[in-house]
């Protein structure tokens, strides 16, 4: 198997100390479904352009240039090297700014993984040390990288003979939970469906395992697809889930006795919460 190609090439350092490292792409789309535009007429494909708003004209690529709308309908132009001049000291260093305790980090804001390797023989040696200190005091390394033309701000973590390096979602890409949860009400329930739902839940629980995962929508895709190269009939579709449950301690009990939980169980005391 060749080994995917590093997407950035630099330098970890932390304080004083520095070594050579690699970012490689730690997720592939090279297994989804990808589709093209075809001309309905002709089963062809079809380009896309950019289309002068004005003259409706085709504008050329040596003819195109970035611009923000600063206001209604008034643009500022943007040349290439004028964003060029922009990039970050982080362009080819990855420098720690601050260690965070890993069972601090909230998941909300890791958004893309990438796993971050030695550049060479001369540089195993720093790095094996700083991913084994980091993992002995279970914390992940903040930093900052410019990625495709723009800067990131990063999470490292020790993982097994490597580093993982995932991209982090800012403070303000972030919906506030307050503005969710505020009108979610917290209902008086009896506690003996708290005991209930907690034994379904132990007859469920497992090991987080990722090759078990499977994309439903994908291999449905992939199915309809088959079926139409073949010229049978599309697979017929799931049917709806269920809705509007409204006896919850029914419910609960009944997937209990599917589960094969409680048979032999004694009835718990009725309390209530709130």
């Amino acid at each position: 198997m060749v080994a995917p190609r590093a997407v950035w090439k630099g330098f970890l350092r932390v304080g004083s100390v520095s070594c050579g490292v690699k970012i490689v792409g730690a997720t592939s789309e090279a297994s989804k479904i990808h589709f093209k535009i075809l001309n309905r007429k002709n089963g062809l494909p079809v380009k896309s352009a950019y289309v002068d708003e004005g003259t409706g004209d085709v504008v050329e690529v040596a003819d195109q240039i970035k611009g923000y709308e600063a206001d209604k309908g008034e643009f500022i132009q943007v040349e290439p090297d004028e964003i060029k001049k922009l990039k970050l000291t982080s362009q080819h260093t990855l420098d720690v700014d601050s260690f965070v305790p890993v069972a601090e980090i909230d998941t909300r804001y890791l958004e893309k993984p990438y796993y971050l390797i030695p550049a060479d023989g001369a540089s195993l040696e720093a790095f094996s040390v700083l991913r084994d200190a980091m993992a002995k005091k279970r914390v992940a390394a903040r930093s900052c990288v410019v990625l495709y033309q723009r800067g990131r701000e990063v999470l490292i973590q020790p993982l097994e003979k490597g580093m993982l390096l995932t991209e982090l979602r800012t403070h303000n890409e972030m919906t506030s939970e307050d503005t969710v949860f505020d009108d979610v009400k917290s209902p008086k329930y009896d506690l003996d469906l708290l005991e209930i739902a907690g034994l379904l839940i132990d007859k469920k629980v497992t090991k987080f395992d990722p090759s078990k995962f499977e994309d439903t929508y994908e291999d449905a895709l992939i199915a309809m697809i088959d079926a139409k190269r073949k010229g049978k009939k599309p697979p017929k579709p799931a049917p709806k889930p269920q809705e509007n449950v409204v006896d919850l301690a029914s419910v609960l009990r009944k997937s209990l006795a599917k589960e094969g939980i409680g048979k032999d169980r004694p009835k718990a005391k009725s309390r209530k919460s709130a």
